[in-house]
Parts: C-alpha cells; sequence; structure tokens
C-alpha cells in the first residue's frame, strides 16, 4: 500500500511542478505585467495544488495533512488579493511593459 501511495504522490507532484514550471517560463517570456502575472496565478493556484495534494497523500492522514491543508487555504486566500492589489498600481501608473523596454521608449522619446 505505501509503494502505491508513493507513486500517487510523485504524479501529483510532478504535475504540480509541471504547472510551476510552465508558469516561470510564462512570466520570463510574457511581455505586459498583466500577462506575467496571468502566467504567475497558474503557479499560484494549480501548481500549488497538486504538490501540497501529493504532499498530503505521502504523509497519510495525520496532523501534518491538516496543517498542508491550512497552507494551502491561507495561499488561496492571499494571492487573489495580492494580485488586485498589484493590477491595480500597474493600472493606475500604466507602467505595463517590460523596463528594459520602458527604458529604450525614454531613451527613444528623448533622442527626438
Amino acid at each position: 500500500m505505501s509503494d502505491v501511495r508513493i507513486i500517487i504522490a510523485i504524479v501529483l507532484m510532478s504535475i504540480g511542478m509541471i504547472f510551476i514550471l510552465m508558469s516561470c517560463i510564462g512570466v520570463f517570456r510574457l511581455k505586459f505585467a498583466l500577462n506575467r502575472m496571468h502566467a504567475a496565478a497558474l503557479a499560484d493556484s494549480c501548481g500549488i495544488l497538486f504538490v501540497i495534494a501529493g504532499l498530503c497523500v505521502l504523509s497519510g492522514f495525520t496532523f501534518m495533512t491538516l496543517k498542508l491543508i491550512v497552507v494551502l487555504v491561507v495561499f488561496w486566500l492571499t494571492s487573489p488579493i495580492s494580485g488586485h492589489l498589484i493590477s491595480n498600481m500597474i493600472k493606475t501608473t500604466g507602467k505595463d511593459e517590460l523596463s528594459k523596454n520602458a527604458l529604450q521608449k525614454e531613451l527613444e522619446k528623448q533622442a527626438d
């Protein structure tokens, strides 16, 4: 029985790591800040869910499972709030592009 539990935990944690890896690639490849935030939210929701689910399966039904579920709930409650605040800041300031592109545009404006 423990071999099956370990295999299920490895599969769940691997799925979570794939989501986290995809979101890391998205954060570095996407141009606009709101798109990068969407890619980061993928890791927040799906990646953390699968990793913590794998850890819960691995630890069995213990007090540690309850702690992991509490961490997941707190993470899911705080992540949308921080994302909303950051997106409002981006909307308010109007700085949506990567800093390198913004710097290039400023240099082009000064050159003209």
